[in-house]
């Protein structure tokens, strides 16, 4: 795709220093700008960049100082940053821009979608799905049955979408998701066996919901498990059956959540957490990462360790681990003397 810079000016409401003709086809680092890409300079440790940069335009700040020629066009804006994240944007949305079904796929015949839908081949959509409008399916992507998916949602590819499932608007679902899968339920035998117990219940994601590739959420045992509108989930992370996360929730990889466990609104949640069942997480907590869960955690806490415990307890109680063996040594010469 490629842009003039007179209409990326327009959008970014700039100005433009230098030939507004240029065209530009890709976004790149200033320090690794090449012709037809364009940048931005917003931090000022960068700006040697500037002069020397290939790039064919650059967005800067508009009471950026020009101390030395540059060879590129400069866009000037209020902010660099923010107009760049802006660019993003669109330029995100301007790839995603695709319509229309690709063949080989498949629609079952009592499925219905709104406007602007994009399937692409060998993807699959099972019976009495409801598909709303502007949405993207890529390549390899199952839909079971009865599943609902809101407007202007995505799901990439090689995702799985499994029966029941409810979607809200604006979800995004990453490669390799798979959402709707049985729980982990067994119910032991006498000879030490186990029988699986059938998991009816469904998943619902609710609107602006963002799923990290590879992420795995089950189905509810009976009735749903729930992720709220706004929750931003990393890749590889497991939700189990009947788990609720609250609005705007952030958790990141590798953290496991355990069945039936209720976790609040604004709660941000670090790296290979593992966090037990049947517990309450309150609202506007904070999990260090590599922590393990096991209590009811109140209002606001910020908690590290295994099992986890209040922040600056902990990091008082990592110097005196840390320091253990000197302490032990000064110990046992006392108690020789």
């Amino acid at each position: 795709m490629k842009f003039n810079i007179k209409q990326i000016a327009e959008i970014l409401e700039g100005t433009i220093e230098g030939d507004s003709s240029v065209e530009v086809s890709k976004l790149s680092k200033i320090e690794e700008g090449t012709t037809g890409s364009l940048s931005f300079l917003s931090n000022a440790k960068y700006t040697p960049y500037l002069y020397t940069t290939e790039a064919s335009a650059v967005i800067v700040n508009k009471d950026f100082i020009v101390e030395q020629p540059v060879s590129c066009s400069l866009i000037r804006v209020e902010d660099s940053y923010n107009a760049f994240s802006k660019l993003l944007e669109f330029y995100q949305m301007a790839k995603m821009n695709k319509q229309g079904i690709e063949q080989p796929s498949f629609i079952d015949e009592t499925a219905t979608y709104g406007d602007g839908l994009y399937l692409a081949a060998f993807s699959y959509v099972g019976a009495n799905v409801k598909i709303g409008d502007n949405v993207k399916i890529f390549s390899n992507v199952n839909i079971g049955s009865n599943v609902t998916i809101g407007d202007n949602s995505i799901i990439h590819a090689g995702a799985n979408i499994m029966s029941d499932t409810v979607m809200g608007k604006n979800v995004v679902i990453n490669s390799g998701c798979v959402i709707g899968a049985d729980g982990f339920g067994f119910a032991p035998n006498k000879d030490g066996t186990f029988k699986k117990v059938p998991q009816i219940g469904n998943v619902v994601l609710e609107d602006n919901v963002d799923v990290g590739a590879l992420t795995t959420i089950d189905r509810a045992t009976l009735g749903s498990t729930i992720i709220k509108a706004g929750v931003k989930l990393d890749n590889q992370i497991q939700v189990a059956h009947n788990v609720e996360i609250g609005e705007n929730t952030v958790i990141a990889a590798q953290t496991g959540i355990a069945g039936s466990t209720k976790i609040g609104k604004n709660c941000k949640i670090g790296g290979q957490v593992g966090i037990a069942g049947h517990i309450v997480i309150e609202d506007f907590v904070n999990i260090q990462a590599q922590s393990g869960i096991g209590r009811r955690l109140k209002e606001g806490e910020t908690v590290q360790g295994s099992p986890a415990f209040d922040f600056g307890d902990w990091n008082r109680s990592y110097v005196l681990f840390k320091n253990f063996r000197k302490i032990e040594s000064r110990i046992s010469t006392l108690e020789k003397k």
